[in-house]
């Protein structure tokens, strides 16, 4: 079995032409000439804003020209994670897509399915002559993952529709009407170069086998840090007798995701060379033990190389480590509001050697409440401030205020119990949804957030349950059908 064979087939083709597409962040061309000639072979209206943000508009069906204009709305780009034995080129290659049982996922790649599924949801709605609906405008905006640079961007006078559905959200059954704002920090180390001492044993630590997943919605669960992992095991030996000297340090890749891999190439004195494998073994055996439960497959592997022709110089090595060990990890707090929601964390998410003999560390910063999302930026900064380095701020982005009086969530309310003989679950996210800064630019919009169930977003597990696609299309299109005109109440 194949995509193209699931159930409805609308929604799964559309799918399965879209994981076909590459569209890494701000690398979305070819999914948005997709759109366009989409728009063009089904005689649709389409506008594309400077941003490159692009609405496709369907006039209502006869007979529903008085319902109220939906915004449905989907984010083009993809996280573009593997793992590191994966051959793939996310720039070129088509996502290569395994079904398993009632989940589909990717052959050691990121899925797309956040958020291609809601791009397919769009598309099949476009084409679908029997569905009856009022007016649509198809909202589709790129470089969500890694900036919100599309909805912070969005023209003012693009939409004209007063009610958005975000098809954005991973948990079937559940309606959010929330979300949390974000910031990214960075923070630089800038060093000079050694040559690297001769009697020394050299090796390359590797962290590997970890879960990683979303630095918002997963950030409660305990996975595993891989950077957190190997700086452990590195400040243990920084300072002791073994002269540790460091040739090379990364991990993790993405701001919103948490690091699964991580390595270090370093040095020792020889006489010590031994004592760093016992040491390691132990340190390994314990992290095992900590995280069994959430990263059962986390392991540390350790490898002898050739000497390095440089290495940092210590005192920047020093303060990177202790600063890499001290950076706050996790969730910082929970919402007294709404019960379970984290209202605060923070994610150490990336370690790059970048160009000029620097360091980068990438971190990002998230929550519910705006005072409290600057509280643990400054956390964060004030750390590596006191280590040396040089920190930057992004502009971030604002969070989704709840609205539980909304319109658009009592039709939806509504909607999902008579389809399904159940209550939808009203959630907010502790994740960045595009929906506070479409506020900024339309502060009229009456807003929601709905999807199927996925899990493991943002790494190579990602994967989506195929059975929850169908509900999630049975609701969306109910919600559309049913909506009552603009004189009503809903």
């Amino acid at each position: 079995m194949t995509i193209t064979d699931l159930q409805p087939s609308a929604i799964w083709n559309y799918f399965y032409q879209i994981t076909q597409i590459p569209r890494p962040s701000k690398k979305e061309k070819k999914i948005l000439a997709y759109l366009l000639d989409f728009a063009r072979q089904h005689n649709l209206e389409a506008k594309q804003d400077k941003a490159g943000n692009i609405v496709i508009t369907k006039p209502a069906t006869p007979g529903k020209e008085n319902i109220p204009t939906v915004i449905l709305q989907s984010h083009v780009d993809m996280v573009c994670e593997k793992n590191s034995d994966v051959t793939h080129d996310f720039d070129n290659d088509p996502i290569e897509t395994i079904i398993d049982g009632d989940w589909i996922k990717a052959n050691g790649t990121t899925l797309g399915a956040d958020n291609g599924i809601g791009v397919a949801a769009q598309l099949a709605l476009l084409a679908a002559d029997n569905i009856s609906h009022g007016r649509i405008e198809a909202l589709f905006t790129v470089d969500e993952e890694t900036g919100l640079t599309g909805a912070n961007s969005l023209d003012k006078n693009l939409l004209t529709g007063n009610i958005l559905i975000n098809l954005d959200t991973e948990e079937e059954g559940e309606i959010y009407i929330g979300c949390a704002g974000g910031k990214g920090t960075k923070a630089y180390f800038h060093y000079k170069e050694k040559d690297a001492p001769n009697k020394y044993f050299w090796f390359r630590i590797k962290v590997k086998g970890l879960r990683g997943g979303h630095s918002g919605s997963d950030i409660d669960k305990k996975l595993a840090n891989a950077n957190k992992i190997l700086t452990r095991f590195l400040y243990s030996i920084t300072r002791k007798k073994y002269g540790m000297v460091l040739s090379e340090i990364g991990g993790g890749n993405l701001h919103n995701a948490i690091p699964r891999e991580a390595h270090a190439l370093l040095g020792v004195k020889d006489k010590y060379k031994e004592d760093i494998r016992v040491k390691l073994n132990t340190f390994l055996a314990q992290v095992q033990e900590e995280y069994k439960h959430t990263d059962p497959g986390l392991d540390i592997q350790l490898e002898s190389v050739q000497i390095p022709s440089k290495v940092i110089n210590k005192k920047i090595t020093e303060r990177l480590i202790s600063a890499l060990y001290a950076c706050p990890h996790g969730v910082i707090g929970m919402s007294y509001d709404i019960p379970g929601l984290v209202e605060t964390s923070t994610n150490l998410a990336s370690v790059k050697m970048v160009d000029h003999h620097q360091i980068e560390v990438g971190s990002s910063q998230r929550s519910s409440v705006e005072s409290q999302k600057e509280y643990v930026v400054n956390m964060v900064s004030s750390v590596f401030e006191l280590a040396g380095a040089k920190v930057t701020h992004n502009d971030g982005y604002p969070g989704w205020q709840p609205n539980p009086d909304s319109n658009i969530l009592k039709h939806a309310q509504k909607e999902y119990e008579a389809l399904f003989g159940k209550k939808p679950k009203i959630k907010a996210i502790h994740a960045g949804l595009e929906c506070g800064l479409f506020l900024e630019k339309y502060p009229n919009l009456d807003m929601i957030s709905i999807g199927p169930d996925m899990t493991d977003v943002h790494s190579p597990d990602e994967q989506m349950k195929i059975s929850s696609v169908g509900k999630f299309w049975d609701f969306l299109v109910k919600i559309l059908e049913n909506m009552p005109e603009e004189k009503e109440n809903m």
